[in-house]
């Protein structure tokens, strides 16, 4: 039987191997809180250990931190070896380093499992994203790339709640999901071309005297991720003390922070559209806007409706910057180095997750969860002005030079 590694070069992938891109796209957000409903317990279980209840709430950022820190290096291995030797090997690592904490029995031990789960991740996030940019260009390039960030905020829908049912039963049954790689790896192996051909069209290049420019246009995209990834990251961090305050359960609040990561699927879905009738710039300033707006209603809520809303708003606007930062990059990325250059996105991400409660709990402090919200949505609403005032600059300039 043929397998999609007999793809012809030039072609559309066959949908195999799409679908293997978008599965393994499913596992990468929610990598780390899987383990989240576990915390209590876990923190229980190896109540023995000294500084036990800060190690055990560190099993959950370290992932992040090593995701953030091991991405460059993922994106040089992708550009030299290439993208789908790099994506089997971090799938059957992903599966060896998640099941592994069912059978930790020293939480150091388990602190190291989490963070070689952190270093699998990185890795196939981006091998997801180069093979997309490598294989699409123009609109379907747009498209697929908004249908990567849906996955990825799906995975949270679906394997999240399972996570609360299998904690319910043990707090090392949910270390069982991330089984669900090596099926994806055997998809992967078999539905990937051996060597991802290179790019359709060709990066703008880079003319003398324009490098300083573009690394300062990447480095600011790089920057733009990790703020509205930290500002998003607020959701899971603080609203649960604050939806607490106000007299939400557990089960409330964890309906209410899945209500978000839809909305970001959502929102990753309707990029491709907005893309076709609107600037990249135009699109960054939007989904600033929506993140503000939402951040607004969260912190100024009467209700746990309103919070809600605010929720779905800002998930909605964080949906459709990820996407938009993807092909933002992947445009301004020569073929040969776009493994490295969106590897700095997955570092700018995911170093957001881990700097969030730590960059937001001085505000906290002087203002309230609530009072943070309602400052982050502030500054997000003035920061989307100045991004909106710049699209609109931007586009002046070119229709007057026509």
């Amino acid at each position: 039987m043929a397998t999609a590694s007999a793809q012809p070069a030039g072609t559309t992938p066959l949908a195999p191997a799409r679908g293997a891109i978008l599965a393994a796209a499913m596992l990468t957000i929610m990598a780390a809180a899987i383990i989240a409903p576990s915390l209590p317990a876990m923190s229980k279980a190896f109540a023995g250990t000294p500084g036990a209840d800060l190690l055990v709430r560190f099993a959950l950022t370290i992932t992040s931190l090593a995701i953030a820190v091991s991405a460059p290096f993922s994106g040089v291995v992708a550009d030299r070896l290439g993208r789908r030797s790099l994506l089997v090997a971090a799938l059957v690592l992903y599966a060896g380093s998640g099941t592994a904490g069912f059978f930790a029995t020293e939480l150091y031990l388990l602190l190291a499992t989490r963070a070689l789960l952190g270093i699998a991740v990185g890795a196939i996030m981006t091998a997801v994203s180069a093979t997309i940019t490598d294989w699409f260009d123009g609109p379907q390039r747009a498209s697929f790339l908004g249908l990567q960030q849906a996955f990825a905020s799906l995975g949270g829908v679906v394997f999240l709640p399972l996570a609360g049912l299998l904690a319910a039963v043990s707090w090392r049954a949910p270390f069982w999901i991330y089984a669900v790689s090596a099926v994806v790896a055997v998809l992967a192996v078999r539905a990937l071309p051996e060597e991802p051909r290179a790019g359709r069209g060709t990066a703008p290049g880079s003319p003398h005297g324009a490098g300083r420019f573009l690394t300062s246009r990447i480095t600011g995209l790089y920057v733009l991720a990790l703020v509205a990834t930290l500002v998003f990251y607020m959701a899971p961090t603080q609203l649960p003390f604050l939806l607490s305050s106000q007299g939400s359960g557990p089960a409330a609040t964890g309906a209410v922070i899945a209500g978000s990561t839809l909305a970001s699927a959502v929102g990753a879905l309707a990029f491709p559209a907005l893309r076709r009738l609107m600037s990249p710039s135009a699109i960054t300033a939007v989904s600033i806007a929506l993140l503000g707006a939402g951040w607004l209603l969260v912190g100024t809520a009467g209700s746990v409706a309103q919070t809600a809303a605010g929720l779905l708003v800002g998930g909605a606007g964080v949906g459709l910057a990820v996407p938009n930062l993807n092909l933002r990059l992947s445009e301004l990325a020569h073929p040969d180095q776009r493994g490295r250059v969106l590897s700095g996105l997955v570092t700018g991400i995911f170093l957001g997750q881990f700097l969030s409660p730590l960059a937001v709990q001085p505000l906290v402090r002087m203002t309230g969860i609530a009072g943070a919200f309602t400052w982050t949505g502030i500054a997000m609403a003035a920061g989307a002005a100045l991004a909106g005032a710049g699209a609109w600059r931007t586009s002046t300039r070119r229709t007057a030079g026509r």
